[in-house]
């Protein structure tokens, strides 16, 4: 008979794996690599400004498939950037409500830490709003218990249900992420190119 942390694991690897599919690697030069989420079927691509760094990213599908990309809008302060690839039927990942996070909700980080392709990490999140002082001026934060490393920057904080509810964005501590909150990038999104 199968036991309930049987099913828990395989429906998590499920959940990770259709995720991955949305999960984009950011090269820039010769500075390293980050990630991204695709955002639209047509080529919309979400990461942090600070992996891009107004320079010429190239991305690199879950396929293999590797685009030059353009820099459509930029805001360092809420370190998000929206770029374009000329790739059609993209799988994206459902967006989920980055404000009904509560304490001790399960999630999970995706990304490319140290290189390590489609890498996932899980944890609980801490808290959701204004950043603890002297961190990311005070902005709106999803803040997470989980070993995020470098490299998981730019790719999709998820809950348990596969749901986009975040975008990775830095360590604060070998236990402690911070994610850019969905809403905040919906709203980066119509103000910067008037869709979300």
């Amino acid at each position: 008979m199968e036991n309930l942390l049987d099913r828990l694991n395989a429906e998590l690897s499920e959940v990770v794996d259709a995720a991955e599919r949305s999960l984009v690697q950011i090269t820039n030069g010769s500075r390293g690599a980050g990630a991204g989420t695709i955002w639209h079927a047509d080529g919309l691509i979400i990461t942090n400004a600070h992996v891009v760094r107004h320079r010429h990213p190239q991305v690199t599908l879950p396929d293999g498939r590797r685009f030059p990309a353009r820099v459509l809008a930029y805001d360092a302060g809420l370190d998000v950037a929206a770029l374009a690839i000329d790739a059609h039927d993209l799988p994206t990942i459902e967006p989920g409500d980055s404000r009904s996070l509560r304490p001790g909700d399960w999630v999970m980080a995706l990304g490319h830490p140290w290189g390590v392709l489609g890498a996932a990490t899980a944890g609980t999140v801490i808290g959701v709003g204004p950043s603890p002082e002297g961190i990311a001026g005070g902005r709106d934060l999803v803040q997470v218990s989980l070993h995020m490393r470098p490299g998981h920057s730019g790719g999709p904080l998820i809950d348990v249900r596969g749901r986009l509810t975040g975008i990775n964005a830095m360590i604060a501590g070998p236990d402690v992420g911070f994610a850019v909150p969905v809403h905040v990038v919906r709203d980066f999104l119509r103000r910067a190119l008037g869709r979300a």
